[in-house]
């Protein structure tokens, strides 16, 4: 810190009752640069104090006299001998005077953070629950909820600066007539089961647009767009396939059994509802075992493109997927063999993994953090499904082709 000498204060016009900028500055820098420390209520007296420092940090106490009580500010300056910095940010805790650090600050932004999360994740787990189990027109609807609000958020962030600056983005109406095709898909897909002639349609339809657009048109407009209608769309899509067409009943679970007839009975339990529930519940304990594996034992990075990922993670979230899909296979008893619930757990796991790492190099050429900020302490739905969006094409692939008589 630089030698003790005064300092000059400089305060805005004061006004009763209010928080007001309090600037400050050594007058070895001539007062040049006055720094701007923080807010404080209007006084009638201040008397400033520069007590000892330590590795460049300085306390300067702020005395103000309000009769009848007084009312002490302690407030952190950094400086050296050469400045003061202007991009430092400090806080003062109004309540009881005492300073806060920026941990403190920081482990109160964690813990609110951690609180949303929990409180929306189990509101979110239980609602999907439902639909799930409810399948039908249900499952199909809210669905395509979710797609509509993805492929929002897709084609936002196309279109922001981090991506726009390197390629030239659709316009805003095909980007909304892409959306509302996509939020079609699953509806089509429970009327007609396939829907690959519509999709190719509607990919030409689209094509035509840019082509046919005013000024110049761009390969990475088309490029951009057609893959909005493959992810959020037609990739979606096999979800309703898996949970809606697979009528096959599970004959062998014991859960049908005790199934209200009023809800269906028996023969609601389906091949494809089974599958599907065991596909997302091994997803989400991925996404957890990894989560804490990671926070636990993560040292070796997985990937540039998600650098928070690492190895230890990724192997807890695969013994995680693999224990639950094994798990769940034996209360449902179904697939049969072990080895194929097994396989299962596989395929979910690397769908999963897959789905989130595309979306974070989607993000990081965007340049943002979340997708959005639909969902409090989540960012927005394309956070959220990530994970699901390549696993129902690959579960559904499984059951089809890979399963004698669909694991029966």
């Amino acid at each position: 810190m630089a030698t003790p000498s005064s300092y000059c204060v400089k305060t805005d016009t004061l006004r009763a009752g209010t928080f007001l900028p309090l600037s400050v500055a050594s007058s070895i820098y001539d007062c040049h640069f006055p720094k701007t420390l923080i807010s404080c209520r209007s006084p009638i007296k201040l008397s400033l104090k520069f007590s000892n420092t330590y590795k460049g940090i300085g306390y300067l106490q702020i005395r103000s006299y309000i009769s009848p009580r007084i009312l002490t500010r302690t407030l952190v300056a950094r400086a050296d001998a050469n400045r003061i910095d202007d991009d430092e940010a400090f806080e003062v805790n109004k309540d009881n005077g005492s300073s806060k650090t920026d941990a403190d600050l920081e482990q109160q932004q964690k813990s609110s953070q951690l609180a949303k999360r929990v409180v929306f994740g189990l509101g979110i787990g239980i609602t999907a629950g439902g639909v799930v189990l409810a399948g039908g027109w249900v499952f199909s609807v809210a669905l395509a909820a979710v797609v509509f609000a993805g492929s929002r958020e897709y084609f936002e962030l196309v279109r922001s600066r981090g991506i726009a600056s390197g390629m030239t983005p659709p316009p805003r109406y095909v980007s909304r007539v892409c959306s509302v095709i996509c939020t079609l898909m699953p509806l089509f897909t429970l009327y007609k089961g396939q829907i690959d002639v519509s999709v190719a349609s509607a990919a030409f339809v689209v094509a035509m647009a840019l082509l046919l657009q005013r000024g110049n048109p761009r390969f990475s407009q088309l490029s951009s767009t057609i893959f909005g209608l493959f992810y959020c769309g037609y990739l979606p899509s096999f979800w309703v396939k898996l949970r809606c067409r697979l009528l096959a009943p599970a004959l062998n679970t014991g859960v049908g059994a005790s199934w209200p007839t009023l809800l269906g009975g028996q023969a609601h339990w389906t091949i494809g509802l089974i599958a599907t529930l065991i596909s997302i519940s091994s997803i989400i304990a991925a996404d957890t075992f990894a989560f804490a594996g990671g926070k636990a034992f993560g040292r070796t990075p997985l990937t540039s493109i998600s650098p928070k990922k690492t190895w230890e993670g990724a192997i807890a979230g695969l013994t995680g997927c693999i224990f639950i899909s094994v798990l769940l296979s034996k209360i449902f008893s179904w697939p049969t063999s072990i080895l194929s619930a097994i396989s299962f757990g596989f395929l979910n796991f690397f769908g999963s993994l897959f789905g989130d790492l595309l979306e974070s190099m989607i993000k990081r050429d965007a340049g943002v953090k979340d997708s959005g900020s639909l969902i409090p302490g989540h960012g927005g739905i394309l956070d959220r499904v990530d994970s699901y969006v390549f696993t129902g094409a690959l579960a559904y692939a499984f059951v089809c082709n890979l399963l004698p008589v669909y694991g029966v």
